[in-house]
């Protein structure tokens, strides 16, 4: 009977480097403990430790320059920390809410928040359609949680007039915008476009949905 080899933890990108600057030893700490536990906690499939740094830390940092200097950035649907937290090391500068709902996710981001040190970060357990009330950002970001035309309208709530969504998106992200047109023009969206991120830096380039909430 052959035994079930354990997939190992990719090698660490020279991308990284780049993307994280000085913050890249706590993005290597997070991505360690991820790929030591994730499995374990349901954050990560068994199969994505050989492409846990290329596929998710560092498709979550190509973020990062969109973000706005010193402001307020709600995630939702954290999960991991994908991208809240990757992008929460990255920019000590902007504050990070992270939006989850479910338990044992939101021990996972807390425990690794204080693991860190961070200190721009906020757990909030909930759904982003019952905090709407109670948050409003500069902008919202999201990664793998529904089609756009069911993410525009739980994440407009959030943000405040002149805000943005930064919503990371698929390889049929212009099929997605395609089938949300009513739904953008229902919420008032304006300056919408597909950006394509990490030509020349990584690998695998990052789709992003990026729109202006009136």
């Amino acid at each position: 009977m052959t035994e079930a080899v354990t997939p190992e933890l990719e090698a660490e990108p020279a991308a990284a480097a780049t993307l994280f600057g000085d913050r890249v030893e706590l993005a290597r700490s997070f991505t360690n403990e991820l790929a030591r536990r994730g499995e374990e906690l349901g954050l990560i499939g068994p199969l994505e430790l050989p492409r846990l740094w290329t596929r998710h830390i560092l498709n979550s940092a190509l973020l990062a320059p969109l973000l706005e200097a010193r402001g307020r950035v709600a995630d939702v649907g954290s999960g991991a920390g994908l991208p809240g937290l990757v992008l929460a090391i990255a920019r000590p500068d902007v504050h990070f809410t992270l939006i989850e709902p479910m338990e044992r996710r939101v021990d996972w981001l807390t425990s690794e928040i204080e693991r860190l040190g961070l200190d721009n970060v906020t757990v909030v357990r909930a759904r982003a359609e019952d905090v709407a009330d109670e948050i409003t950002v500069d902008q919202v970001t999201a990664r793998a949680v529904s089609a756009l035309s069911k993410l525009i309208p739980l994440t407009v709530p959030l943000v405040r007039s002149g805000g943005q969504l930064v919503l990371m998106k698929g390889a049929r992200v212009d099929d997605e915008v395609e089938k949300a047109r009513k739904v953008i023009l229902r919420k008032r969206l304006s300056d919408v476009e597909v950006l394509e991120l990490g030509d020349g830096v990584v690998e695998e380039t990052t789709r992003v949905f990026r729109a202006t909430v009136d």
